[in-house]
């Protein structure tokens, strides 16, 4: 059976301050502490955060999708008040964002920080989340693992989306989630 509820969010420290000068967000969970840095050139996922963050909407929300090697889920608001087993993911605003993908400055390295979003078959757009997101932890990938996915890639993002030899590198060597890239908005990541 897998667990869902591995993490508690239990506050995003607030002062609206420090975010105008360093867009720096402090999640304190159960687990220990995630110091995550907005990137400026994602400005509606930026500034949507951080407005969500500062109405203390992810205050004692689950981090309710876990996957060891991969990622990990928060921001349903059905998780505040969820019953043990009771299945999450579905919980949204009533908006939407528009992507801001960017997979030249922005990509799915281990650390990155993401929205999640319905997959394309609702949502050809790929419009975010207005509140959920995940963290990519992702693992090393070898060469061959990394051209299968960059054809797959082509395919997935009209070919729009290819692995630079940047990213190429960062995947051998760091690790990540290269399958999602060009097919999500990547508006952060994990600095501490």
């Amino acid at each position: 059976m897998r667990r869902h509820f591995l993490f508690i969010i239990f506050a995003l420290l607030s002062s609206e301050a420090l975010f105008a000068q360093t867009n720096e967000v402090l999640l304190e969970t159960t687990e220990g502490n995630i110091r995550i840095m907005l990137y400026d050139d994602t400005p509606l996922h930026r500034d949507n955060f951080l407005k969500l963050v500062g109405e203390q909407f992810y205050d004692s929300l689950l981090f309710h999708r876990v996957i060891k090697n991969f990622m990990i889920q928060t921001g349903d608001p059905k998780s505040k008040n969820a019953e043990p087993g009771e299945t999450l993911g579905g919980g949204d605003l009533g908006y939407t964002l528009p992507a801001e993908i960017n997979t030249a400055a922005h990509y799915h390295s281990r650390g990155a920080v993401a929205m999640a979003r319905e997959g394309d078959a609702k949502n050809p757009e790929r419009r975010s989340s207005a509140c959920q997101f995940y963290i990519v932890y992702g693992k090393t990938y070898s060469t061959k693992e990394l051209e299968a996915i960059q054809e797959k890639l082509l395919e997935a993002t009209n070919g729009k989306t290819s692995i630079s030899s940047e990213m190429f590198w960062t995947y051998r060597k760091t690790g990540g989630s290269p399958h999602l890239d060009g097919q999500y908005t990547v508006f952060g990541e994990v600095i501490e």
